[in-house]
């Protein structure tokens, strides 16, 4: 799949079709992206269960930090990454170990890897890089 653009009708179905979603790289700090982002999908109504090993077993916005997607006790059906791109394939391969597979991995705005996504989407997992959810949300009038 072509990463550069993404048909609005794609974003909408991935959104739409989510009910749960892991934010890996969720910060406490209220002047973090993540912190924002999280605040405003969990006003929407998503169940967002931050990841953070620094922060595992604390509460982010009142959700249990977990250290890794894999500690997750329940399915996710999005990985919403807040990690550098290099740390993206890494997030890749921990989503595709997970059992049921979550349907989608988002990456935040700068955050792409066309090499994880490939691997991503070879495992059956739509992929949308250099994105915010908190962003196109709004844009598609969801």
């Amino acid at each position: 799949m072509n990463h550069d653009r993404y048909d609005p009708a794609y974003l909408s179905g991935i959104l739409q079709e989510t009910r749960t979603i892991a934010l890996v790289g969720a910060s406490p700090n209220p002047a973090r992206p993540s912190f924002g982002v999280m605040r405003f999908l969990l006003s929407k109504g998503y169940r967002v269960i931050p990841v953070n090993p620094g922060q595992a077993g604390k509460e982010i916005l009142g959700q249990t930090v977990y250290a890794t997607l894999g500690d997750i006790p329940e399915p996710v059906d999005m990985v919403d990454v807040f990690r550098a791109s290099e740390y993206l394939h890494a997030v890749v391969d921990e989503a595709i170990a997970l059992e049921p597979r979550p349907k989608a991995i988002w990456s935040q705005l700068s955050v792409r890897d066309d090499l994880a996504a490939k691997t991503a989407e070879a495992a059956g997992i739509k992929v949308v890089m250099d994105r915010c959810p908190a962003i196109e949300m709004p844009r598609l009038g969801l």
